[in-house]
């Protein structure tokens, strides 16, 4: 009897199981078969997947804010254009035609060389790419320092913030040894063009802000031969930058600068607002320092007293009256930290 009982209770525990599974499958299946054919559900489904990715999109950084994030400003969106390259490279060395002949204009070159083959030239010396900047993987959260030359620095105590950074990004002459405690000491990019250049140190990347032709022939031979020494005002033969260190700001990008930002204001931008919006585009956050005039309202750079304090904003070239209200937007949205210093 015992026998008998426990292979009932086996038959019957099989039996069970066998109906379940069956029971599962058949379930599975038809639902398999009405997802496979019903268009209207595959739709739905499809529809859903994609609210969610819309409500819950990743971010670009993982930063508090990511200034490539929009739908937060609509004068930002309509402004900013994540697909235009601030560099110009061996990859992208191709002016658009409409771009070129703006660019040609911005200093009147009467006789410029052949654009094509001297970018050929220039790549051909320098790599042009692969520089931090360009990688947007190496950091998950890109800090960088626009630091401009304005008087309003001194006695900002600034210097230790500065070079907190990952990125302090510096422009034409201006120096740091002597004003560490106001403006720091750390660069890792310095924008200039022929015209303000100066030494930097080894581990520094030169960004070349090309404002015409004989600027980028000016790189090449001052890499090689040494034969130009003179554009507009005297400028180096020689410079000691290695190549791998040489940048190139894309003229390109100048034009969309001028164009989306600054509305046509003034014949073209200044080297610093062409870092800042430069900045927008490879950083995740951006902190601004020495930009606009001082205190007392004068526009000099922060190594020397200027007796024409205000002469940047009355030469015709840069208005810098729009490009500061541009930076104050900016910093009135949250997409940039602004520091006025004193």
């Amino acid at each position: 009897m015992v026998v008998v009982r426990r292979r009932n209770v086996k038959v019957f525990t099989f039996a069970f199981l066998l109906i379940t599974v069956t029971s599962f499958l058949l379930n599975y299946t038809h639902q398999v078969t009405m997802t496979t054919w019903d268009l209207r559900h595959l739709i739905m489904q499809f529809s859903e997947q994609v609210q969610k990715v819309f409500k819950h999109p990743r971010r670009p950084c993982s930063c508090r804010t990511c200034i490539s994030e929009l739908g937060h400003s609509l004068w930002f969106d309509q402004r900013f254009n994540s697909t235009m390259q601030p560099f110009l490279t061996s990859q992208n060395a191709l002016i658009p035609e409409d771009s070129y002949r703006w660019w040609l204009k911005l200093q009147g070159e009467k006789t410029p060389k052949n654009i094509n083959a001297t970018l050929k030239e220039l790549f051909g010396i320098i790599p042009g790419d692969g520089d931090p900047l360009q990688e947007r993987g190496t950091y998950t959260c890109r800090r960088c320092a626009v630091v401009g030359n304005s008087g309003n620095l001194r006695q900002s105590q600034y210097g230790q913030d500065i070079d907190s950074h990952d990125f302090v990004l510096r422009m034409n002459r201006a120096p740091t040894a002597g004003y560490e405690s106001d403006v720091g000491s750390k660069t890792t990019h310095h924008f200039v063009y022929p015209e303000s250049y100066k030494e930097l140190a080894e581990n520094v990347s030169m960004i070349l802000i090309p404002f015409k032709t004989l600027d980028m022939r000016w790189v090449v031979t001052a890499l090689t031969t040494g034969t130009i020494n003179f554009t507009y005002v005297p400028v180096p033969r020689k410079i000691k930058v290695k190549k791998e260190k040489i940048l190139v700001y894309n003229p390109a990008f100048m034009k969309y600068v001028y164009e989306n930002w600054l509305q046509h204001h003034g014949r073209y931008p200044s080297t610093g607002f062409l870092s800042l919006i430069f900045a927008l585009h490879v950083c995740d956050e951006v902190n601004v320092y020495g930009f606009g005039a001082d205190s007392k309202g004068h526009w000099h750079h922060y190594w020397e007293n200027n007796g024409s304090a205000g002469a940047f904003r009355k030469t015709g070239v840069h208005d810098g009256d729009f490009e500061f209200n541009v930076t104050l937007t900016l910093a009135s949205i949250e997409k940039i930290n602004f520091f006025k210093g004193r």
